[in-house]
């Protein structure tokens, strides 16, 4: 159609983001294209995902071809929504064979300078109605971002992005997934976890949040049960002491306090999961251990005593599940001005166990006259 084409022209294609066809012209064709942004083998492709009633099929496509090929996908639907940095375009075909197009900016782009970095637009966007998110708080009924909950909601998207980015990275896209939440607390990355892998996704998923505290469990469960999530599970139960009938595929933690992390990746490790997700919180731990006089000019001051503390802790995590035969990345999770506790740890299991990072780690140790907790787990499973 040359109305489309040209409304197409006025889009940049290296500013797109993701893309949503949907309103089929007849029936036994695709009921849905989602098209998105991903990274691959170090390069921006765009995959389009094709969704049937039963399947899904997958093609990925060059930066270069994606608005020629929306334009052609668009023939067998009527509706085409895309996103680009800072904008956002309906494009709708009327019974007539009308097209109504329309362009909107973002809501948060009006707010936040311009950037080319992908990472702070977010997979679910303003707009998209989750219902249990609306039951825990984080979303109103229409959509949008409860304002208290602004920074929560931020953390919670930016990891279910590079839990994204790890399954592709993984090659676990396919499905079905057994995950894990440990120290899920109200399940607010849960829920949108677990939304975001089935219902956009379309992954078959099995997936368990684990904590103490037995109201907020309940509730949780309460609210799985309401939207019908028979795959979304919740238990009551501490970390150190969780087992599981078949090994978890994916092991995240966001803000599992002191050792409860460590208890969190030493589960991932006897499971040979291959993924995970840890954000770490409090550690406490090697504050309290550090006492090597070497380090004198710092250890004397207290907060700089419990930066170098935490620093250490993940460090000594990050070469410990390297030792143990992952790939290891230790990233920035968020702005520091969101949350103080901004250090991810993402990791991939490759068999390949890396001497050297032993060998680190036993230096380490020995140097400072510490025993952290997950040093001691993993001597039982070197």
């Amino acid at each position: 159609m040359e109305a489309l084409h040209e409304a197409l022209s006025r889009v940049s294609a290296a500013e797109v983001i993701k893309a949503v066809l949907s309103d089929p012209v007849s029936k036994g064709q695709d009921r849905r294209v989602n098209v998105r942004r991903i990274r691959l083998k170090g390069r921006e492709v765009f995959q389009f995902e094709r969704l049937t009633e039963k399947q899904a099929f997958h093609e990925n496509v060059e930066e270069e071809q994606v608005l020629e090929r929306l334009e052609a996908a668009m023939e067998a639907f009527r509706q085409m929504t895309v996103w680009t940095a800072d904008s956002i375009y309906s494009f709708k075909i009327t019974k007539k064979g009308k097209l109504l197009s329309n362009r909107q900016k973002h809501q948060e782009a009006q707010e936040v300078p311009k950037t080319h970095d992908r990472t702070k637009h977010h997979l679910l966007p303003e707009g998209t109605v989750i219902p249990p998110l609306v039951d825990l708080g984080v979303f109103t009924k229409d959509g949008k971002i409860v304002k208290t909950m602004y920074d929560k909601y931020r953390q919670i998207d930016r990891f279910v992005q590079m839990a994204d980015e790890a399954l592709e990275a993984a090659h676990l896209t396919n499905g079905p997934l057994r995950i894990v939440d440990f120290g899920c607390g109200k399940s607010y990355l849960t829920f949108i976890l677990y939304y975001y892998l089935t219902e956009i996704r379309h992954l078959s998923v099995e997936m368990t949040g684990l904590d103490l505290k037995e109201d907020v469990i309940r509730h949780c469960a309460e609210v799985a049960a309401r939207y019908g999530y028979d795959h979304l599970h919740f238990e009551v139960g501490d970390i150190a002491r969780f087992s599981s009938d078949a090994p978890m595929d994916m092991v995240i933690s966001l803000h599992a306090c002191d050792t409860a992390t460590d208890y969190a990746l030493y589960n991932a490790v006897r499971w040979k999961s291959r993924l995970i997700l840890s954000v770490p919180c409090c550690q406490h731990e090697v504050n309290h251990q550090l006492q090597a006089d070497a380090f004198g000019s710092v250890t004397q001051y207290g907060i700089l005593k419990e930066r170098l503390s935490a620093l250490v802790t993940d460090g000594l995590r990050a070469d410990l599940l390297r030792a143990q035969g992952y790939q290891v990345q230790v990233l920035e999770f968020i702005d520091i001005e969101h949350s103080p506790k901004n250090i991810l740890i993402r990791a991939h299991y490759t068999g390949v166990p890396n001497t050297e990072a032993a060998e680190r780690v036993r230096s380490l140790v020995q140097t400072l006259g510490i025993h952290p907790t997950l040093y001691t787990l993993m001597g039982e499973t070197s």
